[in-house]
């Protein structure tokens, strides 16, 4: 699932806090506006969006891949010319992980007329054409009708207008909801709600990792069996302090740029938290160094290793490890000043994810009978403080003098706007509340309007007239979506920034990464793309998702191991894949699938292919050499299953072969003779079976060893360059095949993936070696 902010600033696209995974939405949650918090407007009315005010005028962005649903374009601004009425409603559908279908909905109100371009400098370039018209033709001063979504499509980072008022503030006003049959399919199988989360019993696993620890565990200074050198295995481990935790802890882990982060809370039993950690503890370099941890500390499967210390669970299947060999010693403060280290393998300490929505991290479902909404629709303040309790001051605001409705919202609006533990505390509502944007519900939410106090009492005129106003703005009628229901909704900030997490990246995504022309020139400075309209020059996008589709899951449980949700690691990674798989044409295997794909034939002519076709590159880095395969072997536990089979597959007989040896030479002999024994496995496997084909790249990826230390990784995080990819580059292949395609690659997927914004169809890269620039196509597949 690949998601964006509706307003994508060049100041959060970096920052120099590796602790802040997440720069882009720390600059977009500056935007929010206090007028517009959610889900509480300021009249104590459901306010289920929210309003945001970038710092500088500009376009307002799709957030995800997705169809339209209902638009609407003014030519004019509506009223006195305060106010803008122009809207977007799309509708996305993607993928959270395994058969994790997620469908959501987004809003984007309050765009600008289109009269008004002018004024801001805007000429509709970036815009669709069906919305560079009007939808009706009305007089200057009136709302134009919104019209249903005619089919039209968008793609993440599209414009789908620019930032306009209301009621002459400058905002958009945002949503984000899900229909109550998407909401129960999703969320039915996530622990949302659940006051006692346990370990889940499936591998929907993504972002950060959490740990409950019960009270009164053992803590110790160092893990039992350390040397006096604080080792174990080989591994350093930094002293901490032996005790015990009076309390039940929370434990959020999470890797950024190499390093892990770790947030503690002790939990009272009134459910309330308190933070133990002032910031997030770091432990450097301790992502990069993942694969030599569980190498020493894992030996009977250093792979299940690998995700003990990345999740606190085994998430492959089937698994090998299991019992005393699970034992993850992690360092964790577990009282004010004091860390010590814990068992996490242990059964009383439950393991979850982001993908689990944990009470414990604020996640909160608001519906009939745990709500701080009246049947009114009007927000009690004292229901809200119980439900906010853990983020609020211990000084609560004093409301026993308002008893008139415009006291009531001050009190309200004053408790909300001056405590900035209840507006996060917010964020994390998800919300049942019916659409202030369907005409059905109006009578119920703006009746009080009426009573004493009101705004409109004792002028049944003028309530008759806002009402008619209102449903000139409201344009559920067309949308197709059942009217009078309530909907999910979510603080559209907090879905993107916890979605942003996922990492996973379904079919169609996939297909996105391949560019539409895949090779460039021989010669030529700079080189370019080769546009030649046929199957073997261009990609086409039925052809991309064919390719790759039997790979997707197990592609996705690569880049969850290896990579994380970094959207650059995983950009440069399948860009080396692409080129190492032949755009997924091919992931090495036996003769006869090597023939059909039309890669690696075997020849008389060619000893490396008569004598090593079995060794040539096998899975999606192309793994190759009889050492690299034994690697992976031990680090993955792959059965033997060579006997008699893989013998019989190698071609000329006369070399000495034994089916029950256990190694093989790494390097042909001297003088043209190669010296073969069977190996522990049949490499085939690796190509033909979909996982081992990609778990055997993000392995290569993490173990790879150069002057820097293990892992890619360790180039990748630094900033994106041409040096930096031509590195990334002889890591993988050791020479400059390919160096052209790999560096447009690179550029092309990070653009698809990123959050970097832009219109160019090319892009000129100068790499410093060698000398010739490359003009990269920046198309995607149709």
């Amino acid at each position: 699932m690949i998601i964006s902010p509706p307003f994508l600033p060049q100041s959060g696209l970096t920052s120099s806090d590796a602790s802040k995974p997440d720069p882009m939405m720390d600059a977009v949650d500056k935007f929010e506006l206090a007028h517009g918090i959610y889900p509480v407007a300021f009249d104590r009315r459901w306010h289920c969006g929210v309003h945001l005010a970038p710092d500088t005028h500009g376009a307002v962005y799709a957030i995800a891949d997705g169809e339209v649903v209902a638009y609407r374009v003014c030519q004019h601004a509506i009223g006195s010319g305060v106010s803008n009425a122009g809207f977007v409603l799309l509708r996305h559908a993607t993928e959270t992980g395994d058969g994790r279908k997620l469908t959501f909905y987004s809003l984007y109100m309050h765009l600008l007329p289109l009269a008004e371009y002018f004024t801001f400098g805007y000429d509709a370039t970036g815009l669709a054409d069906f919305l560079c018209k009007p939808t009706g033709d009305v007089a200057q001063g009136q709302v134009a009708p919104a019209v249903a979504g005619g089919n039209h499509k968008v793609r993440r980072k599209d414009i789908v207008g620019y930032l306009g008022r209301y009621q002459g503030i400058v905002y958009l006003h945002c949503e984000v909801f899900m229909m109550p049959g998407d909401f129960d399919a999703y969320f039915g199988h996530t622990q949302l709600g659940n006051t006692s989360p346990d370990t889940p019993a499936t591998a929907d696993c993504w972002g950060h990792t959490y740990y409950t620890i019960p009270a009164g565990q053992q803590f110790f200074a160092l893990p039992p069996g350390t040397d006096a050198h604080n080792k174990l295995h080989g591994i350093k481990f930094e002293p901490g302090q032996v005790g015990t935790n009076t309390l039940p802890l929370v434990v959020e882990t999470y890797f950024s740029k190499g390093a892990k982060y770790t947030n503690v809370w002790s939990v009272a039993a009134d459910g309330s938290r308190a933070l133990l950690t002032d910031q997030p503890v770091a432990e450097k370099d301790y992502e990069y160094d993942l694969y030599r941890r569980a190498t020493a500390l894992y030996g009977t499967c250093p792979s299940d290793g690998y995700e003990m210390l990345r999740f606190g669970r085994i998430l492959s299947t089937p698994a090998t490890l299991s019992g005393a060999a699970c034992t993850t010693w992690v360092q964790v403060t577990y009282a004010a000043g004091k860390r010590g280290y814990v068992d996490i393998s242990n059964a009383g300490v439950k393991k979850l994810s982001d993908a689990d929505f944990p009470s414990f991290m604020g996640w909160q479902k608001l519906s009939e009978g745990n709500t701080p909404f009246s049947n009114d629709g009007m927000c009690d303040i004292d229901a809200l403080r119980k439900l906010v309790k853990d983020a609020a001051d211990s000084e609560q605001p004093t409301v026993s003098t308002a008893t008139t409705e415009v006291q009531k919202a001050d009190a309200l609006s004053s408790y909300v706007r001056g405590n900035d533990g209840v507006r996060q505390a917010l964020r994390g509502f998800i919300c049942n509340a019916p659409s202030e944007w369907d005409s059905t519900n109006n009578n119920t939410r703006y009746t009080k309007l009426l009573d004493e106090g009101g705004f409109y009492h004792g002028n049944e005129a003028g309530y008759t007239k806002f009402l008619n106003y209102l449903k000139e703005i409201q344009f559920w009628d067309v949308t197709g979506l059942p009217a009078g229901e309530k909907l999910w909704f979510f603080h559209p900030l907090s879905f993107i920034r916890h979605f942003r997490k996922c990492g996973w990246l379904d079919l169609d995504e996939l297909a996105a990464t391949f560019p539409r022309y895949p090779f460039y020139t021989e010669s030529g400075s700079p080189r370019r793309a080769i546009a030649i309209d046929n199957d073997t020059y261009r990609v086409k996008l039925s052809i991309a998702r064919q390719r790759i589709q039997n790979h997707a899951v197990a592609l996705n449980h690569c880049f969850r191991k290896y990579l994380g949700n970094n959207s650059k690691r995983i950009s440069l990674f399948l860009a080396q894949v692409l080129l190492e798989t032949a755009q997924w044409r091919n992931l090495g295997g036996t003769r006869r699938l090597m023939h059909e794909w039309g890669f690696g034939q075997y020849s008389a002519a060619n000893p490396a292919t008569q004598y090593y076709g079995p060794f040539y590159g096998h899975g999606i880095m192309q793994l190759t050499w009889a050492g690299n395969f034994d690697a992976y072997g031990t680090y993955r536990v792959i059965p033997n299953n060579t006997t008699g089979s893989y013998v019989e597959r190698l071609p000329n007989s006369h070399h000495r072969i034994t089916a029950t040896s256990q190694h093989y030479s790494a390097n042909p002999g001297d003088g043209g003779h190669f010296m073969l024994w069977a190996p522990r496995f049949d490499p085939d496997v690796i190509a033909e079976n979909a996982e081992y084909a990609c778990d055997s790249g993000g392995f290569y990826w993490v173990s790879k060893y150069f002057s820097q230390g293990f892992n890619i990784n360790r180039v990748v995080d630094k900033d994106f360059s041409a040096s930096s990819v031509g590195f990334v580059n002889r890591l993988v292949n050791g020479g400059g095949n390919g160096y052209y395609e790999r560096q447009a690659y690179s550029v092309f997927i990070s653009r698809v993936l990123g959050d970097e914004i832009g219109v160019d169809e090319t892009v000129l890269i100068n790499p410093p070696h060698p000398k010739s620039a490359v003009l990269a196509n920046m198309l995607r597949p149709e």
